[in-house]
């Protein structure tokens, strides 16, 4: 079964010229997409397409390297602009062979622009290398790239630098766990007093572990919580703590990257 491609859309306030060079150069590129360590454009003739090589880290001291070349089509007069992409690796542990695809920018009357991406590619290693892409890699590679465009969207909007988007998502990622090694805890210790008590406190902290579309709302519940709690008496510093604790981190949430911030299909 043919895969469908990887598209993903978002709107930002943003002139042409800013966003152009925000994803066309380089140095600024492997800046904010998650997708690159590092991005190097190898020298050219005046009507030759740009090729550059790029490297990803995947951890434990490894990464994958590829080549690839970029053209950028564009009329300083018109409202849209399009780079189209070819890209390669036969680094032995490249799951891609061979793809393409394109980014496209387009100025809207309101003065946003919207930014999207559609890619393509062909895998290595027959049907496993289809069955790990479709299960595993695929979901992990868009969810990388929508989330690589919020976070150049925060830094060319609120000039929010992408190191420090990558360290609060670090940092909540921590407070997440935390609130749900309390609710574990919590819950084993009160299966005995009551299963149902324990059951549910135990349920809470699962829902810490999962990327809800909506977390603030379960932020807010918690802090609405600890607050009761304080007026009937109960923990008092204990409760003030996690509910001021739970607000506050609540507002954080509000303020990170998140691939939901995009459009992952294109419309009909």
């Amino acid at each position: 079964m043919r895969q469908k491609p990887i598209y993903v859309e978002i709107e930002m306030r943003s002139d042409l010229d800013t966003l152009w060079e925000y994803t066309q150069t380089p140095a600024l590129h492997k800046e904010w997409d998650l997708r690159f360590s590092n991005i190097t454009y190898l020298p050219k003739q005046q009507y030759e397409k740009q090729k550059f090589l790029y490297e990803t880290r995947i951890g434990f001291g490894l990464k994958v390297s590829g080549i690839g070349e970029t053209v950028g089509v564009f009329d300083k007069y018109s409202s849209e602009r399009v780079s189209s992409l070819a890209f390669g690796s036969d680094h032995p542990l490249s799951l891609i062979r061979r793809g393409n695809g394109y980014w496209k920018y387009i100025q809207r009357d309101n003065g946003n622009i919207t930014f999207l991406t559609q890619y393509q590619y062909k895998t290595v290693y027959g049907l496993p290398g289809r069955w790990i892409d479709r299960l595993f890699f695929r979901p992990l590679l868009g969810w990388a790239t929508a989330w690589s465009f919020d976070v150049l969207r925060l830094w060319i909007e609120q000039n929010k630098h992408p190191k420090h988007s990558i360290r609060s998502a670090i940092v909540y990622v921590f407070i997440c766990l935390f609130f749900s090694l309390f609710w574990f805890y919590q819950g084993f210790t009160g299966f005995e007093t009551s299963i149902f008590a324990g059951t549910a406190k135990i349920g809470w902290g699962v829902l810490w572990l999962i990327p809800l579309k909506k977390k603030w709302i379960i932020h807010a519940v918690q802090a609405f919580i600890y607050a009761g709690f304080v007026f009937l008496g109960s923990e008092i510093l204990l409760s003030i703590l996690l509910s001021v604790f739970s607000a506050a981190s609540g507002v954080f949430n509000l303020q990170l990257p998140s691939a939901r911030h995009t459009k992952r299909k294109r419309k009909k």
